[in-house]
């Protein structure tokens, strides 16, 4: 009989080091939330015109798999690309990433086109925002997934709650080409992060009132689980695949599959312990490690890619706008350059404290001695002139971005103004705007 061979951080590195392409793409992770039209409230998943059953729905109509986790059906699949929910029925499109920003956007629109006679079948709209306007988390039911019962037992955070059921993002995906350039576009995607969460702040209205934040999806990531949220490390070029992994390891366990049972951990032992001694009987694998690199969310997190994470869910053509940013300033050596010219004068402790500061200041923000309005119009510079120079048209996805940051707003600053001016803080005309 051959014995298993024990997991070893060589088995991990690996993941991570097949992960390098000479042929770098853009991908998006795109989540909504999904609302019933006639009341305007979160639609949940097992009501008869509910999210499970739209999503039965669309599958027998466009011919797409069933995800499911203990036969209940959790997301959709055809060839690289998924429909999935979040804890709170958040509807997301994870898309297999492509050559151009075009690519991507003519692929959710193509996937929208398919989606919207469904959807109006079931009385649902998707919202391009970043928090529940009107449902709060004590309403919206968890979907029957496993693994989010035991997440929202164990995450600590005051806010987890929130995040978990009522938030929704967009992430892009970047690609690296070795060790040392996934480093260096970690190490520089972690400095924006702030200015993205602030250029995009796009959640300031939160169960019918006005939260007196800009971003309350970035404060509820705040006050989620310190653990594993935020930034890695000191954020510097010397990260490597190793030191990210250890991190990792050094992360408490929520749980492990095994088969269709899931073996509930609850912080008791990190991944280092694990792989040492085990747990219950059962050996670390390499699932496992997938696993729990998943269950941890840094700001930017390191993959056989980057994902970029912390933005609000924005619609009218920003959210390629997030795209068009990190592919100018991540896939130019020119860029990259004067972005590190462009913080040399900021330290560690900066970037983390204007992470704290963003949620509720957005562009008013400072860091050091320096509005993050004026900043970002730096950024878009060189984000823009790298664009150009790439030839391809994808400059003008930069246009609904530059139209508010360059007259120093973000989409909540629109929306707070609305809400107190023509809107009357009434919340169907928010939900209109957003949908």
């Amino acid at each position: 009989m051959q014995t298993k061979t024990k997991l070893s951080e060589k088995d991990i590195l690996a993941l991570f080091q097949n992960g390098c392409k000479t042929d770098c793409k853009v991908g998006i992770e795109y989540e909504r939330l999904p609302i019933f039209s006639a009341n305007n409230k979160a639609a949940d998943y097992g009501a008869d015109n509910g999210i499970c059953n739209f999503l039965r729905n669309f599958a027998k109509e466009e011919n797409w798999d069933y995800i499911t986790d203990d036969y209940n059906i959790i997301g959709l699949k055809q060839e690289h690309d998924t429909i999935t929910l979040e804890p709170g029925c958040q509807v997301e499109l994870s898309l297999k990433p492509e050559n151009t920003i075009f690519d991507v956007r003519n692929k959710v629109n193509s996937l929208d086109k398919k989606l919207k006679p469904v959807l109006d079948k079931f009385g649902i709209k998707l919202l391009n925002y970043g928090v529940s306007p009107l449902s709060t988390n004590k309403s919206i039911s968890l979907i029957p997934k496993r693994r989010y019962k035991l997440m929202a037992k164990y995450l600590w955070g005051i806010l987890s709650d929130v995040m978990m059921r009522e938030t929704a993002g967009i992430q892009c995906c970047i690609d690296f080409n070795s060790e040392e350039d996934a480093a260096e576009k970690f190490c520089i995607a972690n400095k924006l992060s702030p200015f993205m969460t602030a250029m995009f702040a796009n959640s300031p209205v939160r169960g019918g009132v006005d939260t007196g934040y800009k971003s309350f999806r970035a404060l509820s990531w705040l006050n989620t689980d310190n653990d594993r949220c935020g930034f890695v490390g000191q954020i510097d070029e010397n990260c490597s695949f190793e030191e990210y992994i250890n991190y990792v390891l050094e992360c408490p366990m929520i749980f492990i599959n095994r088969g269709s049972d899931v073996i509930p951990i609850n912080g008791r032992i990190n991944f280092n312990q694990f792989m040492q001694n085990g747990f219950k009987g059962f050996d670390a694998e390499i699932e496992d490690f997938e696993l729990q690199a998943n269950l941890y969310f840094p700001e930017v997190r390191m993959r056989n890619f980057l994902e970029l994470r912390n933005h609000d869910c924005v619609g009218n053509n920003l959210q390629y706008s997030i795209l068009a940013i990190y592919k100018g300033i991540l896939y130019n050596r020119t860029s990259i350059a004067e972005i590190k010219e462009l913080f040399k004068d900021f330290e560690y402790r900066d970037f983390f404290e204007l992470r704290y500061n963003v949620p509720k200041s957005a562009l008013n923000s400072k860091i050091g001695s320096y509005f993050v309005k004026d900043i970002v119009k730096e950024i878009l510079y060189i984000a823009e002139k790298s664009l150009i120079e790439f030839d391809k048209g994808e400059e003008k996805f930069l246009e609904p971005v530059k139209e508010l940051a360059l007259n120093g707003l973000c989409p909540a600053d629109i929306i707070v103004k609305n809400w107190y001016g023509v809107w009357n803080r009434d919340i169907r005309k928010l939900i209109k705007f957003v949908s």
